[in-house]
């Protein structure tokens, strides 16, 4: 056939591509998370996570003190949840956290709120600027107030969608499914132990991949679908789910070595946090790649087209138009000679 020859010509891996569309379209998100400098981006998310954890896990669980003081076993329950949600030593030093803030509550003050919302609103603008370089979006500087207003209404979404997420994760993990198996009287079934941590897995899974697709579709600068995220959202999921389950043993390893006696947790929140920032915005290249995206992608105006005549004057008659005029002058001169015979 004809197109043989030139299907030979191709490499291993652009055949593998066109073999396998699911296999072009990571190489196409690695390729733009290499190129829209995803890396980068992560450090610097690395880098305000680090500054913002403290504050804001204060201010969060000291308000929570405020309002669940006549409710301790929600509050546990809460901590429970989060808990598990850390991997490795990592979980105790924010229960510390958290025991710490509830305890203080009273001080924290307006101090302690302006300073979670300078960290948070560094976090959210520099994880909406990420989002949106992935997506290949433009990014208009605007107002400075209004888009600091902006990025407020985007920490207070996010915190909504995870609020969602541990609610869900509370209906299985925590104390509720628990409980409506023994007021039905199925505890002693065999299985139903398998089932309740089956059942936490998949509603976490459900939770996580609710806020990821939230985060992927909804905090760029320009928001996009969440039929474009959905997918992307369940990945970084699962990916999730998956890294805190290595990160645990990781950490575990870590920790118990020089390093992490020096440098104490703090050396799991960098890893951890570069991590999950990494993997977020390789789903977030991954969902900006798909062949639909990419037909909607933004594509920037052509730069505008300048005409410029150009005139040329040469002084002076080379050799090339001094024998045409030679030539010229000769067959006027013998026209002239035989019209002036005739006469």
């Amino acid at each position: 056939m004809a197109g043989e020859p030139d299907d030979d010509k191709r490499s291993f891996l652009d055949r593998q591509r066109a073999a396998h569309p699911l296999l072009g379209r990571v190489l196409r998100a690695a390729n733009r998370y290499q190129e829209r400098k995803g890396d980068y981006y992560a450090a610097g998310l690395t880098y305000f996570t680090v500054l913002s954890i403290v504050p804001i896990i204060m201010v969060v669980f000291s308000i929570a003190g405020f309002v669940l003081a006549g409710r301790p076993e929600l509050l546990d329950d809460i901590r429970s949840i989060i808990e598990e949600n850390i991997p490795g030593e990592l979980g105790g030093t924010v229960e510390d956290l958290i025991d710490s803030a509830i305890q203080s509550r009273g001080a924290v003050g307006v101090i302690g709120l302006l300073t979670a919302a300078y960290a948070g609103l560094g976090w959210i603008s520099n994880l909406r600027d990420a989002l949106t370089a992935m997506w290949d979006h433009p990014r208009p500087k605007g107002n400075f107030a209004v888009v600091k207003l902006r990025d407020a209404g985007a920490l207070l979404s996010l915190g909504l969608a995870m609020a969602v997420s541990l609610g869900l994760s509370a209906l299985s993990s925590g104390s509720v499914a628990p409980r409506i198996v023994r007021l039905l009287g199925m505890e002693n079934l065999v299985g139903v132990g398998v089932g309740l941590r089956v059942l936490a897995l998949v509603v976490a899974v459900l939770a996580t991949t609710i806020v990821f697709t939230w985060v992927i579709a909804r905090l760029p600068r320009e928001p996009v679908t969440f039929r474009s995220a959905l997918v992307s959202g369940a990945i970084a999921a699962i990916g999730f789910e998956l890294l805190k389950q290595v990160g645990s043993y990781y950490l575990e390893r870590v920790l118990d070595g020089p390093a992490g006696v020096a440098f104490g947790p703090i050396l799991g929140i960098l890893v951890f946090g570069n991590l999950t920032a990494r993997l977020v915005l390789f789903c977030t290249a991954f969902a900006a790649s798909s062949h639909e995206t990419l037909a909607l992608a933004h594509r920037p105006a052509p730069q505008a087209a300048v005409i410029t005549p150009r005139l040329v004057v040469k002084e002076g008659i080379d050799a090339r138009r001094g024998l045409a005029l030679l030539g010229a002058g000769l067959v006027s001169g013998l026209l002239a000679g035989a019209r002036f015979r005739r006469r």
